[in-house]
């Protein structure tokens, strides 16, 4: 079974890259949450990232590495595992540039030469220990965890998050598929975390899926069958070039992943971690060193305190279970 990693990435110190920036943006600096430096910022810890991939998991076909067009320095872009993809190679020419993360993942399955097996990283999720490839598939199908959560309709994630409940309540009767794959929604493994499962069995309509911050693995045709259905309101939003409460989020594709049956039941909660570095610097650094779960989220924010001190630290960490170049290194 082939299975190729994608991640994203981008350098926001580029002058080219700040230039088209400001120009779309309208301002150098805006905290905004579709354009706050957290978002696009780069701490360093990209290499740990192929470290990470080179050593827990070897087993990779292919990486894609997703940016603008950048690269940093250091990578080396004639190792037969790398695949350097622009956006310009599988987004559509009228939606470029577009520094939406949502527009950029919607069209991940038209990357030239990939598996019919991914695994999407953002890249701050990190391999930190061995991992194989039955994490993330099994039986050919995506492992995942179908547990409904409750977020309150007050919040932008819920806002955007109801435009993909209108296509997967259009095209998906949540009865019929909880009855079709009881098992699977209501797996063991999940413990208390299917509790709005059983207090919404009864409920006719789908609600938002509890969303691990995770490497997320699909499957290429869960795409095309979105794109099939929904194309009109992805091409619509597309526009976005900045993040827009008319967004359709990548749960979109998850949770018709998960509707149409096609995923194996697992608790990613066990040996996935996010860890919001505004909060829990200390603890994300221990658990780096600890290696304590396999992914791992570092989770930026423009409030963190003692910003540089804390990079630091936190690539002491990496350094400490990371220290050898991988082959994706000058």
């Amino acid at each position: 079974m082939e299975i190729d990693f994608i991640v994203t990435w981008v350098d926001m110190n580029d002058p080219e890259w700040q230039k088209e920036f400001a120009k779309y943006s309208g301002k150098k600096e805006n905290t905004r949450n579709g354009v706050s430096e957290a978002r696009f910022r780069d701490a360093g810890f990209l290499k740990y990232w192929f470290r990470g991939v080179e050593k827990f998991a070897p087993w990779v076909r292919k990486i894609h590495f997703v940016t603008s067009g950048q690269k940093p320095d250091w990578l080396d872009e004639n190792n037969p595992k790398i695949n350097l993809v622009k956006h310009s190679d599988y987004i559509p020419a009228e939606f470029l540039p577009t520094y939406n993360s949502v527009v950029i993942e919607r069209y991940l399955h038209r990357i030239p030469g990939l598996s019919d097996r991914f695994v999407y990283f953002n890249d701050d999720f990190y391999i930190i220990n061995s991992i194989g490839p039955d994490r993330f598939f099994k039986d050919g199908l995506p492992r995942d965890i179908a547990t409904f959560l409750y977020n309150p309709s007050w919040s932008q994630w819920y806002r955007r998050i109801k435009n993909n409940l209108k296509i997967i309540n259009r095209h998906f009767d949540k009865k019929e598929v909880m009855e079709r794959d009881h098992d699977k929604w209501f797996h063991p493994s999940y413990g208390s975390k299917a509790i709005w499962n059983h207090l919404l069995s009864h409920y006719g309509r789908f609600i938002t899926l509890r969303t691990p911050h995770n490497a997320q693995p699909y499957l290429k045709s869960t795409f095309e069958e979105v794109w099939a259905v929904a194309g009109k309101e992805l091409t619509e939003t597309s526009v976005n070039r900045f993040r827009a409460l008319s967004d359709y989020t990548p749960e979109l594709f998850r949770t018709w992943q998960i509707c149409r049956g096609n995923f194996e039941p697992y608790n990613t909660y066990l040996d996935t971690k996010m860890f919001p570095l505004m909060i829990k610097p200390k603890a994300a650094i221990r658990a780096i060193y600890n290696q304590s779960y396999s992914l791992i989220c570092l989770n930026d924010n423009v409030h963190i305190r003692h910003y540089d001190r804390v990079m630091a630290e936190i690539r002491d960490a990496f350094e400490h279970i990371l220290p050898e170049k991988s082959s994706f290194e000058k």
